[in-house]
């Protein structure tokens, strides 16, 4: 075999393996830009039994590393007023759901007396 033949047929093989590898990162490709559409179906945001053990969003590791890298970023001002804005909003509801559950007693304690009256005339 001479040496043009030899280039010729290594040619030929480097040529296969990068189309195996062109069809390969393709696939690749394809799985990522499926990924957030997975995440939002099932996973991530769905109510889906099988994503429903593995929620990254539902971590609190997750969201301390959200601030502390939003904070190392250079935003540390919007940080703490998010914070600060989410702790008001949190005890807000807390007290909104404790009013809630007082309402909620004394409505079961009026059809009692309501009761009574009616049966009184």
């Amino acid at each position: 075999m001479s040496r043009l033949a030899q280039l010729e047929a290594r040619r030929l093989v480097l040529l296969a393996r990068c189309e195996a590898q062109r069809a390969e990162l393709g696939e690749r490709a394809a799985e990522l830009t499926a990924l957030p559409r997975r995440w939002l179906k099932g996973g991530l945001l769905g109510g889906s039994a099988a994503g429903a053990g593995v929620r990254p969003t539902n971590h609190p590791l997750a969201w301390i590393a959200a601030l502390a890298g939003a904070m190392l970023l250079g935003r540390t001002r919007e940080v703490l007023t998010f914070m600060v804005w989410a702790r008001t909003a949190l005890s807000m509801v807390s007290r909104v759901t404790q009013v809630l559950a007082l309402v909620g007693a004394v409505r079961k304690m009026r059809p009692r007396s309501r009761e009574r009256a009616q049966a009184a005339p």
